[in-house]
């Protein structure tokens, strides 16, 4: 029997392990040893963090705080207190807890475990209240999630570049986040006490793009303001100015910007006055520039000067990892948005690992939002648009074995990686799938080798 601190945590009840019931708890546990690392927690710390038991069992807790799951750690002030604390936490992902840390001692009052269990706040109605104060504050993360080593790897560029004022070309995919990735970049650049502003190409057309940018002087065209108006150019002073959808910019203000970029100097529409600035700008596209710039649709001198330093936003189909957390941080956000309390089956996060998501972060947050106002208390595969489940239907079809001998192997996978999962124990996985433990052994490591 697998025992932690001298304490058995594969106890059977009726047939069941307790930490398998464990699993059913609507609250968050988690158990570390004195040493500060985890040794058990419970399915529910994918919802709060989108990681499994499996990527967060045997790591110390200093591990996942620094990077940033949760904030603020209830441990240190267990180990200083050695009496049951609560806080109030909030995780990566939006989640926001009530959590209680309950020590346990032994004969030298010393800890020898910490059992803590975390509470949604939004489930936690007499919070509302607000007698009690929490114990500590709660600071706000960049608004970055994610598990994948592409984008963890985009974020270690985005630190290395963000204290220079090099401007900056993120290029992606529509719904992958550019706008957030820029914010993030000032956000932890030496500008972030200053102005962040965003404008979007695409949706003006040309004059009053123009106008927005570089502003204009009294009496410039009819309809102008008495006292002319300030562009974001000039707003965005000593600050950061984000071009979004760069490529929809027409060509007669691609030349203005262009001296901005160079000289930090432009002038206001009907003026004669050249003004100086001091902004980084960070520009945006899901357009292929080069090829624009063969077409003659964009200056070739202007794409090498906004392309100084270029950054690639990967789609979500390629960070796979990030879709459970993403759609857990929705979930939150949207419960929160509209005081529900709405819950995610199981079968549908499975189907959202499956399926393309050809309009990225945004779909998925658009799709979460749908589901949260239009679903009963837990979100089911029924609840899904048709032509999602039918691509994904479609798709697994296209995949699946046209021999007998593939499709047999096949389904042996699936059944012992599943039940290898839950149990972890060979003894367990022989009893699950009614076969003999050697054999089981066999399986597993033919099957479960990465999960070992």
């Amino acid at each position: 029997m697998k025992q932690y601190a001298n304490i058995p945590i594969d106890i059977e009840i009726n047939g069941h392990v307790l930490k398998d019931i464990l699993d059913y708890s609507s609250d968050e546990i988690f158990v570390l040893d004195g040493e500060k690392r985890i040794v058990y927690v419970n399915r529910v710390c994918e919802k709060h963090y989108g990681l499994k038991p499996q990527e967060v069992i045997g790591k110390y807790n200093t591990e996942l705080l620094e990077r940033g799951l949760w904030k603020p750690s209830i441990v240190p002030l267990v180990f200083k207190e050695k009496k049951p604390v609560t806080m109030r936490q909030k995780t990566y992902i939006g989640a926001e807890l009530l959590t209680t840390a309950v020590p346990v001692l032994n004969d030298n009052n010393e800890i020898e475990l910490i059992v803590t269990t975390s509470q949604e706040l939004q489930t936690f109605m007499s919070m509302k209240n607000e007698k009690e104060k929490p114990t500590a504050s709660v600071e706000e993360f960049p608004n970055i999630i994610t598990n994948s080593a592409k984008m963890k790897e985009l974020l270690k560029v985005c630190e290395k570049i963000a204290r220079f004022d090099s401007t900056i070309l993120i290029q992606g995919e529509s719904g992958t986040g550019k706008s957030v990735l820029a914010g993030y970049i000032h956000e932890i650049s030496n500008r972030k006490d200053e102005t962040f502003l965003k404008i979007n190409c695409a949706a003006l057309p040309e004059d009053l793009l123009e106008s927005e940018l570089f502003g204009y002087v009294e009496g410039s065209f009819t309809g102008a303001k008495k006292k002319g108006k300030i562009g974001l150019i000039e707003a965005a002073n000593k600050g950061t100015l984000f071009l979004d959808e760069i490529g929809e910019m027409p060509l007669s203000l691609q030349a203005k910007l262009l001296q901005v970029l160079q000289d930090k100097q432009f002038i206001p529409i009907g003026g004669h006055q050249t003004k100086t600035v001091d902004i980084r700008i960070i520009a945006a596209t899901n357009r292929d520039l080069e090829e624009m710039v063969k077409q003659g649709q964009f200056r070739e001198d202007l794409f090498y000067r906004l392309n100084i330093i270029d950054l690639h936003i990967p789609s979500l189909r390629e960070r796979r990892e990030d879709i459970i957390p993403l759609a857990y941080n929705f979930l939150h956000k949207i419960n929160k948005k509209y005081n529900m309390n709405k819950l995610i089956s199981q079968e549908c996060l499975d189907l959202f690992n499956q399926y393309s998501w050809p309009g990225n972060i945004r779909q998925l947050e658009n799709l979460m939002e749908r589901l949260i106002v239009t679903s009963d208390s837990i979100i089911q595969i029924q609840d899904l648009p048709e032509i999602i489940v039918d691509k994904v239907t479609a798709q697994i079809r296209a995949e699946l074995p046209t021999h007998l001998d593939d499709a047999i192997d096949e389904i042996k996978r699936s059944f012992v990686r599943k039940s290898y999962t839950k149990h972890r124990s060979t003894r367990k996985v022989a009893k699950d799938l009614n076969i003999s433990q050697t054999r089981a052994v066999k399986l597993i490591n033919e099957y479960c080798h990465d999960l070992i």
